[in-house]
């Protein structure tokens, strides 16, 4: 979601903080700000785009060597210049991230206290709080480790004063940061890609963590006041890996860097001729052996990636499989089952509700837990006891795409593993996914070539209103993915069931104004299907279809086919018919003319509840 850049350098900073809330776009936001430290506090909001915070900036030649910034997503407070960050409170300035649960107890003591509140925010309180503990001791390390010592909530903030002009202390609990190590100079951010222009050496706070940094220095101190050593990490990512290049739009691009990403994600794995529990952790073959049943927990495109892995794990490997909707999970009762195995996917391993999800599944007494996520070091990862990275790379558009295909990858992975250990994987079977896997880059590959035709389709929906998406067995959660795609960046109103539903009530919606896409692999429900179709044609609906290419389908003026190249593409047919559900989205969003990569509303990375 929000985003937070700082930097304290002898260089003018401001520079970087815009270059670094450039880089953060892709999370979502309503207003903008900064406050740099020259002779003083100097502060420029905006509730435009960071572009008008940029021009802000140079007409009033805003300069400093010590400065933070920040792109806000509202939550307390409509968008507004009152309401965006930083915020400031006797020359004490705050940037925050999350959500500070006992706000009202805060404002209500800090207001008695003299304090005067010019903002509806939560974040406020911590700029006043910090202040309070600043005029005792005039030590702002010690002031903020008092102030978050009193916060109860979601917090990742970078604090500075106007006295100090060479000091950045920042704090995280619950919400990711990190600091970027450069030469007489050092940064803090949100998100990685914010400091890859000036950094790739980073250091990931650990929950609670607290940190002085200076020009020279950076000194980390944990929740009990400890001083302590985080491990320094280069990351494996370049500042042009999160440039746009050629294409008119990120999630343009990251639809076709899926065959790239997917070869880079079973790189390990396809250089194999058997399927090794090792890919999943040094002792994931003691972890994984004595599973009885998985629970999922995710969100939103991850969900239906954890939807489609359950049928891919009653089928293949033989173990009963559920997805959890991590936000529900946490507050429904459940029972533990000690055998199970609990997956979390994310990706990027810092979403507020999975996290949760994931302490709440470890609280019941679940000990066998595996993170699926894209980002190393993320707060996902690091609680979990067996991992897998996804290697899709930075993914900016707020709608998820080439995670979403990475996370299949290795949800197919898992149910290899899983069925070898039970003994329900032949060495034929095994040789076979293994080789399905290797060519799978190539096949994606082959169905981005299908673009101009999907574009041709994606005309059709320009002056749409409403969709429905159609699925069966593995296929319907590719239905729920591609409905969302085109809800997110369209805005259009689409909703997804299985093919078999139809005649138990989304029937009544069906006529000459609702266009029904379809999903039709070469599976044992295909003639199932076409007679779910043909009880759309009954009705008026007109049919847009993605078939296998061996699937027989009559095209008519009101029944449109694209068929893939290839004929059955076995298990991992949901991969690739998500691709055209992506690209039908993306070119139906075009046709509208709405924001593609920031859609209204939504943010990247949910790191609030």
């Amino acid at each position: 979601m929000c985003g937070i850049v700082g930097a304290v350098a002898q260089r003018n900073v401001v520079p970087i903080l815009l270059e670094g809330l450039r880089r953060l776009e892709y999370r979502g936001y309503d207003s903008a700000g900064l406050v740099t430290i020259d002779g003083g506090l100097k502060r420029v909001r905006s509730t435009g785009r960071v572009a008008s915070l940029a021009e802000a900036c140079t007409a009033q030649k805003v300069f400093g060597h010590l400065g933070i910034a920040h792109t806000r997503w509202a939550t307390h407070g409509a968008p507004s210049e009152a309401n965006a960050h930083p915020h400031v409170s006797d020359g004490i300035a705050v940037v925050h991230n999350g959500i500070i649960e006992n706000h009202e107890a805060l404002r209500a003591r800090l207001k008695a206290e003299g304090f005067v509140f010019t903002s509806e925010t939560d974040t406020e309180v911590i700029a006043h709080l910090v202040a309070h503990y600043y005029r005792q001791a005039r030590d702002l390390l010690a002031a903020t480790r008092a102030a978050v010592a009193e916060l109860e909530g979601a917090y990742a903030i970078g604090v500075v004063s106007a006295e100090a002009r060479h000091q950045l202390v920042c704090a995280r609990k619950g919400s990711p940061l990190l600091v970027g190590l450069g030469i007489e100079e050092n940064f803090i951010a949100s998100d990685v890609s914010a400091v890859l222009p000036v950094t790739q050496r980073v250091i990931y706070l650990e929950e609670g963590d607290v940190a002085d940094i200076g020009l020279l220095a950076v000194t980390v101190y944990d929740a009990a006041g400890n001083r302590v050593e985080r491990a320094v990490h280069v990351s494996e990512l370049s500042a042009d890996m999160a440039e746009l290049g050629n294409y008119r739009h990120f999630m343009q691009k990251e639809i076709h860097e899926q065959p790239r990403a997917l070869a880079d994600t079973l790189l390990t794995a396809v250089a194999q001729d058997r399927v090794l529990p090792e890919w999943f952790g040094f002792d994931a073959a003691d972890v994984l052996g004595g599973v009885k049943a998985v629970t999922f927990l995710a969100c939103g495109t991850s969900y239906h990636a954890a939807k489609v892995a359950t049928y891919w794990l009653e089928e293949v490997a033989g173990i009963p499989a559920i997805a959890e909707i991590a936000s529900e999970y946490r507050y429904r009762t459940s029972v533990p089952n000690s055998d199970a195995l609990v997956v979390s996917i994310s990706q990027s391993g810092e979403t507020a509700d999975t996290l949760a999800a994931l302490h709440h599944a470890q609280d019941l007494g679940h000990t066998r837990t595996l993170a699926i996520c894209n980002v190393p070091e993320s707060a996902l990862t690091r609680a979990s006891r067996l991992k897998f990275l996804t290697r899709a790379g930075p993914e900016i558009g707020v709608a998820s795409t080439k995670a979403f295909t990475t996370q299949l990858a290795v949800l197919f992975l898992l149910t290899l593993v899983l069925a070898k250990l039970r003994g329900r994987l032949s060495v034929e079977q095994e040789t076979a996914h293994l080789a399905a896997l290797r060519g799978l880059p190539n096949k994606v590959q082959q169905v981005l070539a299908l673009e101009a035709d999907v574009e041709a389709w994606a005309q059709r929906f320009a002056n749409k209103q409403h969709a429905l998406f159609l699925g069966r067995g593995v296929h319907y959660p590719i239905a729920l993915e591609g409905a969302l795609k085109l809800k997110e960046i369209s805005y259009i109103h689409a909703e997804a069931y299985p093919a078999g539903e139809l005649k138990h009530g989304p029937l009544a919606l069906v006529d000459e104004g609702m266009p029904v896409v379809a999903i039709a692999p070469n599976d044992q429900l295909i003639e199932k299907l076409k007679s779910n179709l043909q009880e759309v044609r009954a009705r008026g609906g007109e049919l847009y279809v993605f078939a296998d290419g061996d699937v027989h389908i009559e095209e008519s003026a009101f029944v449109h086919v694209i068929r893939l190249p290839g004929s059955s593409n076995g298990a991992l047919s949901p991969i690739l018919h998500t691709v055209p559900l992506q690209l039908l989205s993306y070119h139906a969003a075009l046709q509208k003319g709405t924001d593609v990569d920031k859609p209204r509303n939504l943010a990247k990375s949910v790191t609030v509840e």
